[in-house]
């Protein structure tokens, strides 16, 4: 009998902070207008100071597992996306497991940057095919503010806070059609992060903020992400009508509006949650997939194409009927 990874909950959390691009022109240089017409975000949410990625992800997980009825005790893998971890370890999974107060199982971080939530995904469904797992909890959590440098402008207007959650259970049936993965190093300097505790470069004194080369990733995310898509639609035999759904990672407007156009999908069939929350990184996907969900928009039987990009480069892909 085959085994397949299904949704059978999700979850998603934004902190109460908001900051609007009004806000952010009295820190720096920029405009309202200069950061919406060039990304397409107005406001993203950030943090409070007591709040920590493993705490937003239990939110988002606790949403989930509600919304799935089952018990914490029934999820015998936690995946956590993160590139802000609580600490370097133990694993924010093996933070966000005693939260839940789970005993059993396996715990552990993915780090992929932006893509990490479809890592995760992906690697629930080979657990899941495999048998080695039965219910499997990806959650993408994510505080960008702490990372970026907020003198920046060309940064520090990009990135905002939260978690999302997605709980998968193996069934009969499949849910998750297909999931595709890659990386590429090769392109490691146009967008990083560096860890000044662990500089190894002679005579390097980089505090641990967000480096961006936007032009440059601009144009490899769109191309990249234009593959993924004929990739996805390959390995499935389908075609671009057979999509009800495009839910991408929310990094720029313009990179949403050319995969949608890839697809020949109108944009009322995307997903867009980048202009109220910025680009939260690895959980990104993940609350614009509960957030459509939770509104009615995504329902049961229809395809869903989920997608990112990020910092690697990495970038993957996973469709699903939900």
């Amino acid at each position: 009998m085959s085994r397949y990874a299904r949704v059978i909950g999700t979850g998603g959390y934004l902190p109460e902070k908001v900051l609007t691009n009004a806000q952010i022109s009295l820190m720096v240089d920029t405009s309202d207008s200069w950061i919406h017409e060039r990304t397409g975000i107005k406001s993203r949410r950030i943090a409070a100071d007591h709040e920590s990625a493993s705490s937003m992800a239990e939110i988002a997980a606790r949403q989930a597992i509600d919304a799935a009825q089952i018990a914490p005790e029934d999820i015998d893998l936690i995946i956590v996306a993160t590139g802000t971890p609580d600490r370097v370890y133990p694993s924010t999974g093996c933070l966000l497991q005693k939260r839940l107060g789970i005993k059993n199982g396996v715990a552990f971080d993915v780090q992929a940057a932006c893509s990490g939530s479809i890592f995760g995904i992906s690697i629930a469904d080979q657990y899941i095919k495999s048998g080695a797992a039965q219910t499997v909890l990806v959650v993408g959590a994510e505080i960008c503010s702490r990372i970026v440098d907020w003198t920046d402008r060309s940064t520090c207007v990009l990135f905002g806070d939260g978690a999302g959650a997605v709980l998968l259970q193996a069934c009969e049936e499949a849910g998750v059609l297909s999931t595709h993965i890659h990386s590429d190093g090769e392109f490691d300097d146009l967008l990083y992060c560096p860890n000044p505790q662990a500089a190894t470069e002679a005579g390097k004194d980089e505090a641990g903020y967000i480096a961006m080369r936007g032009n440059e990733v601009f144009k490899v995310a769109v191309n990249t992400l234009g593959r993924i898509v004929d990739e996805t639609l390959e390995a499935n035999a389908m075609d671009k009508a057979s999509i009800d759904w495009l839910v991408p990672h929310q990094a720029n407007i313009r990179i949403i509006a050319a995969t949608a156009k890839k697809l020949k999908m109108s944009m009322e069939q995307v997903v867009v949650t980048l202009e109220t929350q910025g680009n939260t990184s690895s959980a990104s996907v993940l609350l614009a997939f509960n957030e459509a969900v939770r509104d009615g928009r995504i329902q049961r039987g229809q395809v869903v194409l989920l997608e990112a990009f990020g910092a690697g480069f990495t970038w993957g892909s996973a469709l699903i009927r939900y």
